[in-house]
């Protein structure tokens, strides 16, 4: 029976351990995400909200410009209180190494019917890419459902 037991007990933690690697990024010191929320029919400031996270800091973009659907966004990042940077910091472990493998950078019909749309930058060990994820979660494949909760629960939080 004990061994049952701890036999289950490892595998649980085994398997648990390799897709939260599986699935995650580790950022180096000049790495980092843009992630953040955009809605076309919106007045104020919460309309468009971008954040960057690196290894040991979150900024914020204080010109909430609607992003364009073709190019990064340039945004003007200022520095968050530490307090903040410690809410999102675990974000990179949800982060879909999957994402890195799409082809096309718009992922559903982002905030085609009001319902906003996400912007996710990574740039990491060479590599930069840039996604426009649909807020409404039936128009983007499964695989991405885990990050877009978490995406929206930080800039929620922030």
């Amino acid at each position: 029976m004990k061994l049952n037991i701890l036999i289950a007990a490892f595998f649980t933690v085994f398997f648990l351990t390799s897709c939260k690697k599986e699935n995650s990024i580790n950022l180096s010191k000049s790495d980092y995400i843009i992630f953040g929320h955009f809605y076309g029919e919106c007045i104020g400031e919460q309309c468009v909200k971008f954040f960057k996270l690196d290894k040991h800091n979150l900024f914020e973009d204080t010109k909430h410009t609607y992003p364009t659907g073709n190019s990064f966004y340039e945004g003007n990042f200022v520095q968050l209180p530490k307090e903040k940077f410690d809410i999102t910091k675990d974000l990179t472990s949800y982060f879909p190494a999957n994402l890195l493998k799409e082809k096309e950078t718009v992922i559903g019909q982002p905030d085609a019917g009001d319902w906003g749309g996400l912007y996710v930058e990574y740039n990491a060990k060479g590599l930069r890419k840039f996604w426009f994820l649909d807020k409404k979660k039936s128009n983007v494949p499964t695989k991405y459902h885990n990050f877009i909760d978490k995406m929206n629960e930080k800039i929620a939080q922030l």
